[in-house]
């Protein structure tokens, strides 16, 4: 995934590049260097050097209009670069990076801040020419040496994902007034060039004299196409597009960023928003609830044609949203305790009385694409898992990984009695009805939750492990602030999480999974995985020498995750629910790897008859 979303990484395999031009130098006397367009990490990229447009855009659309759109809890900053602080929903909107993803390409991006790649055949480094047109929103150029500052300052004080992404990277350095070299640890790593593309650039003379590890609710200086307009901290925050953007004609923005101007007004909660929407106080949202899809849109607006209803399928992997264990905790330490904890999840019951039916579960890292693990190793991933053998879980080599299931009838009683007996056989016997360990100590602990939609996902659940002698309990924050620092800090036992992935995994898996996150307040690493042989076939994840590799590669790390039993599985439902008042137009083609949403625009007809007929 794209650091920007992580929540598209770039892959750590086939690189395969579009070139601009025929090699103009060499980096020694073996490795000649290209002079590159376009990075492409799945096939060739799709559009020429010359192109003028993404297929999926009308570069005719036209731009103005306010976009109203909900954010839920508060904010205490407009650096989203940091650990500290709630940054303001869209505050990246401010900034550009050196290259700019296709939407229907599952890999390749294309020249923003930067004209043209260079990058010699051994992948020992690669550089990035600026154009000389790209300037920030004072009117300054960017140069060579905001880019080495920017890289240099997320690596030292901003979040600490930024140090984890781009740890094989020796140094950057400004080799000319718009041209920046990055120097590789290793040339195994072969997303690196990919990945420094996402890159956000930041201003050095805007950051000199100011504390950049600090929240501010100054608006800062960026590159981007939008400015911050109007704001009042935790209430609203609106973001205006800058008419002097230098960027807007660019092939990659051509036909983008059309909404005159984006607010986002914060709600207390999904609930509240949900109300507020249908009451019509904004225009856009993503559903995330089974439940409210199915029974809260039912509305005069929508019979009629006001609201709109739409579920848009989408072509990347699902990921992985889940109950996290915290094995930092001792209760969750060993495998049997969580493998236990597993059968009292029903899902089926769930998915049939509480999602209507709409979901799938969940049995991979990688659900809903080639990256998923099946059935037995093949001889491919055998090669890749048997140096780690007695390092793993046996069962990798020797079973199918399953997840318990039921007849949805919310009988669970086989399933609970298997979870008994891994508990017994963990040392956790039942005592007066208590589920005790060897020292007499009961099994107890918490559910935190940052959403209330979770809630009926938890209270089955929890009534479950009571059924095992075990006390859960379930705690709801509605101060997000608070959440954000209690899992930042991992203090918590177990929470709803979510680890999302792409076609092309990589330098992520080990935020996600690596021993060094483990204990790097802020990473990633929910579960606090510090495990030498995951870290091992992360490794090889990232240094896949091609795509085939890449895939067995994978499955191989999923099936060592899996079997580890560090989360509970939910489900999945491939799919975007998008609803929306009646005034926005886009074009008749669809980005295939996102909802398109970026290439929309407001109608004013359709603005001015909505507003005539009214939203209630």
């Amino acid at each position: 995934m794209r650091l920007a979303r992580l929540l598209t990484f770039a892959s750590p395999a086939i690189l395969l590049l579009a070139l601009l031009a025929p090699p103009v130098s060499t980096a020694s006397a073996d490795s000649p260097v290209k002079t590159l367009y376009s990075i492409s990490l799945l096939g060739q990229p799709k559009y020429p050097a010359d192109f003028k447009h993404f297929d999926y855009v009308n570069p005719d659309a036209p731009k103005g209009g306010e976009l109203k759109r909900a954010a839920i809890g508060s904010f205490d900053s407009f650096n989203p670069f940091i650990i500290k602080g709630q940054p303001a929903a869209g505050a990246t909107l401010l900034y550009d990076t050196l290259l700019a993803p296709s939407e229907d390409e599952a890999d390749a991006s294309y020249g923003l801040l930067a004209e043209s790649i260079e990058l010699p055949d051994d992948h020992s480094w690669v550089a990035y020419n600026l154009r000389p047109e790209a300037k920030f929103q004072d009117g300054t150029p960017v140069t060579a040496e905001d880019v080495v500052f920017s890289f240099n300052t997320l690596m030292t004080k901003g979040d600490p994902q930024y140090a984890l992404y781009y740890a094989d990277v020796a140094k950057a350095e400004a080799v000319g007034p718009r041209k920046v070299k990055f120097t590789f640890k290793t040339s195994a790593n072969r997303e690196l060039p990919v990945i420094l593309g996402q890159l956000y650039v930041l201003p050095e003379h805007y950051w000199k004299d100011k504390t950049f590890d600090e929240t501010t609710l100054v608006p800062p200086l960026g590159s981007g196409p939008y400015k911050v307009d109007s704001f009042e901290a935790g209430r609203y925050v609106t973001y205006k597009l800058d008419p002097n953007y230098w960027g807007a004609k660019l092939p990659v923005n051509v036909g983008e960023n059309n909404f005159g101007t984006e607010r986002f007004d914060y709600y207390k909660d999904p609930n509240i928003a949900l109300i507020a929407f249908l009451a019509g106080a904004y225009d856009f949202t993503i559903e995330s609830s089974a439940k409210n899809w199915a029974t809260q849109y039912n509305v005069p607006a929508l019979k009629d044609g006001r609201l709109i209803q739409q579920t848009i399928p989408y072509e990347q992997p699902s990921g992985m949203q889940c109950f996290v264990f915290n094995i930092r905790k001792p209760m969750f330490q060993d495998v049997r305790v969580r493998e236990a904890l597993g059968y009292a999840f029903d899902f089926e019951w769930a998915d049939k009385n509480l999602f209507f039916g709409q979901y799938k579960r969940t049995k991979s890292f990688f659900e809903n694409s080639e990256l998923a693990s099946s059935g037995l190793p093949s001889p491919e991933e055998l090669k890749i898992l048997e140096p780690l053998r007695g390092k793993i879980p046996d069962e990798v080599f020797t079973k199918a990984f399953t997840l318990p299931t039921t007849d949805g009838s919310g009988n669970n009683r086989a399933n609970l009695r298997q979870a008994n007996a891994l508990l017994e056989q963990a040392g956790w016997t039942v005592k007066n009805g208590v589920r005790v360990n060897k020292d007499g100590q009961p099994f107890r602990f918490e559910i935190l939750l940052d959403n209330p939609l979770f809630e009926r996902l938890a209270l089955p659940f929890i009534q479950s492990l009571k059924r095992l002698g075990i006390d859960a309990s379930l705690r709801s924050l509605t101060d997000s602030a608070q959440y954000t620092q209690r899992t930042r800090t991992f203090d918590y036992d177990m929470i709803v999480g979510g680890f999302g992935e792409s076609l092309s995994p990589g330098n992520e898996q080990r935020w996600f999974w690596g021993s060094a996150g483990a204990d790097q307040p802020g990473s990633a690493n929910l579960v606090g995985i510090k495990n030498p042989a995951i870290d091992t076939l992360i490794n090889q994840v990232i240094s896949a020498p091609d795509r085939e590799q890449l895939v067995y590669r994978t499955r191989a790390l999923d099936r060592v995750l899996l079997w580890n039993y560090y989360v509970i599985p939910h489900f999945y439902l491939g799919a975007d629910r998008l609803a929306y008042w009646n005034i926005f137009d886009r074009p008749e083609l669809r980005p295939r790897y996102s909802n398109g949403f970026s290439t929309w625009w407001i109608d004013p007809k359709k603005v001015e008859a909505l507003k005539q007929r009214g939203r209630s």
